[in-house]
């Protein structure tokens, strides 16, 4: 699905440290309850560690759907609508031509960039040359989604965020004229989703860390509209991880960027999660361990964003699962890890399949190769 790309290139300022002839990534168990990935780094063997499988029910409490009506007044305002199977099916099908919706509308996704006149001239196929025209595609089209999509974006002020039962298709960006995840329109929405390779996790794999899968996906599939804030200063994004009902660590979300603002205010910052989650959070979700993204407004209120699984999916940012697992939250002091230089930035991997895509697993052999080269790098500086 989407435009990804099958080649990874990761940063050159960590993997140089490595020769990426002698990287190699062996898969040596298909047990759910047991994820392991081994890497061949210099003739050295690095094993992961082993994490308890997830429940289902775990995983279906952080879909949007399911928590949003608990916890209303703490977060974004947003409208949902169940999902046609139809369109399940179009996002999901990878056997034709990249085709976006026919608008009832006559809303386009990208106006701009791809109804330039003056450049269609050059496409004209004369009747009668050897290159025929081709017969019109016969596009889908969802007029009663369209409809109902239309009025709940009017209702939220005409710009909104959209994502699926879980995820955001964050990957996709790129290819939106605004360059970010806001929409105005149907066929806007339909372009990020169509071009999205992340949504692939709750349309195909949302239960395949799961100890008791049964399920191949979830029952029905919901799109979440949320109020597009486009004042948001991604610095003030933090994720946090509770262990047995404990918050046990709070990070940056956004970690690819050093903000100097964070330094002063950290201390100030974990005060105001740890209140949040103590009043808000710990008695309200039912999972005893899970992660959840919180946002702090310049008015130093906390908003939550989002809930999500313990594992799996989930990205540690500026941990590892390893870490968390051996932190017990009543006799740990809670930390708040933020990138404080420029030289503590992590990177990113530079490839058209998002980061949150790639590390799927607590395995991940990417992140064991990017520890190896980090600790490589310290003892140098040391």
């Amino acid at each position: 699905m989407g435009f990804s790309g099958s080649i990874l290139t990761a940063h050159k300022s960590l993997l140089q440290r490595l020769n990426p002839s002698e990287i190699s990534f062996i898969e040596s168990s298909s047990s759910k309850q047991n994820p392991k990935t081994s890497i061949n780094a210099g003739g050295r063997n690095f094993v992961s560690f082993t994490i308890a499988a997830m429940k289902e029910e775990e995983v279906n409490r952080c879909q949007i759907q399911n928590w949003y009506p608990k916890f209303k007044s703490l977060t974004i305002k947003t409208k949902f609508l169940k999902l046609p199977e139809s369109f399940i099916n179009y996002l999901s099908d990878d056997s034709g031509p990249f085709l976006l919706p026919d608008s009832v509308t006559h809303e386009d996704a990208m106006p701009n960039r791809v109804h330039n006149f003056e450049e269609e001239d050059d496409f004209q196929v004369s009747e009668g040359s050897d290159d025929e025209a081709e017969t019109p595609l016969n596009l889908p089209s969802f007029p009663e989604l369209e409809t109902e999509i239309k009025e709940s974006i009017e209702t939220l002020g005409g710009t909104v965020l959209p994502k699926l039962n879980w995820s955001a298709p964050k990957d996709a960006a790129w290819i939106s004229p605004s360059q970010n995840l806001s929409c105005t329109c149907f066929n806007e929405i339909a372009l990020l989703f169509r071009s999205s390779d992340s949504l692939v996790h709750d349309l195909c794999n949302a239960y395949d860390s799961c100890s008791d899968k049964v399920s191949s996906r979830p029952e029905s599939f919901y799109l979440a509209l949320r109020k597009w804030y486009p004042s948001l200063k991604p610095e003030m994004e933090f994720r946090c991880f509770v262990k047995s009902n404990e918050l046990v660590g709070i990070c940056q979300r956004e970690v690819t960027t050093f903000y100097p603002i964070l330094l002063n205010e950290k201390d100030l910052i974990k005060g105001l999660i740890e209140e949040f989650f103590d009043d808000n959070i710990r008695l309200e979700f039912e999972s005893e361990n899970y992660a959840f993204d919180v946002y702090v407004t310049k008015e130093r209120r906390v908003k939550l964003i989002d809930f999500n699984t313990w594992c799996g999916s989930t990205l540690p940012l500026m941990y590892t699962w390893e870490e968390l697992e051996k932190i017990h939250g009543e006799c740990d002091e809670l930390e708040l890890r933020i990138v404080e230089s420029r030289r503590s930035v992590l990177p990113g991997l530079k490839t058209a399949v998002p980061y949150d895509y790639l590390d799927v697993s607590s395995g991940s052999g990417w992140d064991q190769v990017f520890k190896k080269a980090e600790e490589e790098l310290r003892n140098e500086v040391a």
